[in-house]
């Protein structure tokens, strides 16, 4: 898991992946870091070396939002990760006291219940910040027989090997997926379920230690998913996440085909392969990981 200097851990992750050529900065001899020095950020951003430095080290946490701004002009951050660094800086809640309870798993609001149970068109799925589901209609269960109420999906996704050759762009998938847990997380480094779910997958999985140590930050948004289902084949289903008002970070996620496509054939034909079935998803929240 993170250290408690999460705002110098950003800074060292994001200055070694920045070039010098990216910054008007001509290479000369012998480099020692990856990307820019400290005293080149200090240089660019308009600050001392020193006051650098000690952001790094953890001996200043309290920035202003301007010295921000120009390290993530220097660093250069996109809009997400520049609203990420200034909530790193920001003045974190005292965290509750080591052994206690989490607090209890939040229930779906029920209109949401219903408004997924009625998408018969739609595969759809509620997930928390956690990328726990807490409940998934028939066709999303159709669509992929991992989603359950209770499954981590980013933990599926990551350890389970069919997961690679169920999403064709696999790769792109990870990559987002863990760039949008960390920044959920943000300076919350005490969080006892994200401290679980980071420390078991940085001990079991290459991957997501590899996509973690880079400090990516992506807010969850819609994607495009290239699928290849067992039953109907290679389909590309748009993939749109809807935060959901009121609650701790509930995701609302929905596809769907592009009109008269053939993917659009495609999903009604899986549609009517499941018509018959017996099988009804669980609906509603299930609490995970209470303590």
């Amino acid at each position: 898991m993170e250290s408690t200097n999460a705002l110098g851990e950003y800074l060292r992750s994001r200055r070694d992946q920045v070039q010098p050529e990216h910054v008007g900065i001509r290479r000369a001899g012998l480099r020692r870091v990856p990307g820019l020095r400290r005293e080149e950020v200090a240089m660019l951003a308009g600050i001392s070396s020193d006051y650098y430095l000690r952001l790094e080290q953890g001996r200043d946490r309290n920035p202003s939002v301007q010295v921000l701004a120009a390290l993530a002009e220097v660093l250069r951050l996109d809009a997400d990760a520049t609203a990420y660094l200034i909530g790193l800086a920001q003045e974190r809640p005292r965290a509750a006291p080591k052994g206690g309870r989490r607090p209890k798993a939040e229930p779906v609001p029920p209109s949401i219940l219903e408004l997924v149970d009625s998408w018969t068109d739609n595969p759809a799925y509620v997930q928390n910040k956690y990328t726990d589901v807490l409940a998934v209609n028939t066709l999303g269960q159709a669509i992929n027989p991992k989603l359950r109420v209770g499954v981590n999906l980013l933990t599926t996704v990551l350890l389970d090997p069919a997961e690679q050759t169920f999403h064709r762009d696999w790769e792109d998938l990870t990559e987002e997926a863990v760039a949008a847990l960390r920044s959920e997380l943000g300076s919350d480094v005490d969080d006892p379920r994200l401290v679980e779910l980071v420390g078991d997958l940085s001990v079991r999985s290459h991957r997501f230690r590899e996509l973690w140590a880079r400090h990516d930050v992506r807010t969850r948004r819609g994607r495009t998913s290239l699928l290849t289902h067992p039953q109907v084949g290679d389909i590309e289903l748009k993939k749109n996440k809807l935060t959901i008002g009121g609650t701790d970070s509930m995701t609302l996620v929905v596809y769907h085909a592009t009109p008269g496509s053939r993917d659009a054939e495609l999903l009604a034909l899986l549609g009517s392969l499941i018509a018959s079935s017996d099988e009804v998803p669980e609906r509603s929240s299930q609490p995970t990981g209470d303590g």
